[in-house]
């Protein structure tokens, strides 16, 4: 039995139960989300309240929200580390779904005009979205949801017309979608834009970012893009699972040009991800191909691989591709360079390492040409 002083001034009884637990941590390093179980001594009382009997405090969920200019924040998905070493007991926050926080809210501005003021509408996106490497968070994109009904529409100086709404879904156990659309024209019709925005959420801990953009101009461009960011509980494993996934395509409206990219991200709590890229390019009489996948199993294996190809209309063909597989230092690496001349005549060039963790590699190949080698030399092993 122990007593704890409230702010009231006086002390109350309350009971303390040791237990084990498993608490599951999410860090995020250099843009990747990464998460870690770790078996726990948990100090718990009839408050409800929680203290982790060793080093480190009780790692809570919390979905920040704040307000300002009449616009809700942007959302961080993050596990928010609070620590106490001072006061005796922690009480860990409630998990909220609410709007999102921008990380630099003086760079507001930069992100899109729905945080202009209120009667004003938003700008034409008259150009294509930008080819990447990697998949944008929430934070970047500047979403910013409205936490009213808004219905409104309005005429540029320029005689572009524009219109906005929002609204909210609400279903059963506990669903709930808040969305927002917008999109506009130029004046004789020629540009177009729309948008939609949503957040989801319901009882189960299932939450959902995502957005959908579409467009075209008046040189004949025309876009579209959508990602989702995805926080859930897996039914089979009671894991949780982060799923990130964006798609996004373009073509020229002047050229025999246009591209297309396919990009997922997936992460349990006990370490496993994927991750992998399917992509598509055209310009004129040449096009190209591209795919690539990742895999931890949480426990150190290690796979990667990797597949690019091009061709033109006259036949020529050329591609590079490779894999590598790798445990606790120890694997291998292979891999094929190879070209087809529009007569049909193929070379190609294989080869191979063998990693046996002890500082000695076993390197071999050979080509179509005559090319051959099969050697062991002194080298260190290195992997991600």
């Amino acid at each position: 039995m122990a007593t704890a002083a409230t702010s009231r001034g006086f002390t109350m009884p309350f009971n303390l139960r040791l237990r084990r637990a498993d608490v599951a941590t999410l860090n995020d390093k250099n843009g990747v989300l990464e998460m870690r179980r770790k078996k726990r001594r948990l100090l718990t009382s009839d408050w409800g309240v929680v203290k982790c009997c060793c080093s480190d405090s009780v790692v809570p969920i919390r979905m920040a929200t704040g307000s300002g200019n009449n616009v809700e924040k942007c959302e961080d998905w993050r596990f928010d580390m609070k620590k106490s070493q001072n006061s005796q007991v922690v009480r860990a926050p409630a998990m909220r779904f609410a709007s999102p926080q921008p990380r630099f809210i003086s760079k507001q501005d930069k992100f899109f005009p729905r945080c202009s003021p209120r009667n004003s509408g938003p700008q034409s996106r008259d150009s294509p979205p930008k080819r990447d490497t990697g998949i944008a968070n929430e934070k970047d994109w500047g979403i910013s949801l409205l936490n009213e009904n808004v219905n409104e529409s309005g005429t540029n100086e320029d005689g572009s017309t524009w219109y906005r709404e929002s609204g909210e879904d609400l279903g059963e156990n506990g669903y709930r979608c808040r969305w927002t659309r917008m999109g506009g024209q130029s004046n004789d019709g020629t540009s177009e834009w729309k948008e939609t925005w949503w957040e989801k959420s319901d009882w189960t801990g299932y939450k959902e970012l995502g957005v959908e953009k579409s467009g075209r101009n008046a040189e004949g461009d025309s876009w579209w893009e959508t990602w989702r960011e995805v926080l859930h509980q897996d039914e089979w494993s009671n894991l949780a699972r982060i799923e990130r996934s964006a798609q996004k395509q373009a073509k020229s409206g002047t050229e025999n040009a246009g591209w297309y990219e396919n990009w997922w991200e997936k992460y349990d709590a006990k370490g496993w991800t994927e991750k992998g890229a399917h992509k598509y390019g055209r310009l004129n009489e040449q096009s190209w191909w591209e795919k690539w996948g990742e895999h931890y199993d949480g426990r150190g294996s290690v796979l990667k691989w990797t597949d690019k190809w091009a061709e033109t209309e006259l036949g020529t063909k050329w591609g590079d591709k490779w894999e590598e597989k790798f445990f606790a230092g120890i694997g291998s690496r292979q891999g094929e360079t190879w070209h087809v001349s529009p007569r049909g005549e193929r070379w190609s060039r294989t080869w191979g390492e063998e990693h046996f963790g002890n500082s000695k590699v076993h390197k071999y190949g050979k080509s179509t040409t005559g090319e051959s080698w099969d050697i062991v030399v002194d080298e260190e092993t290195y992997y991600e």
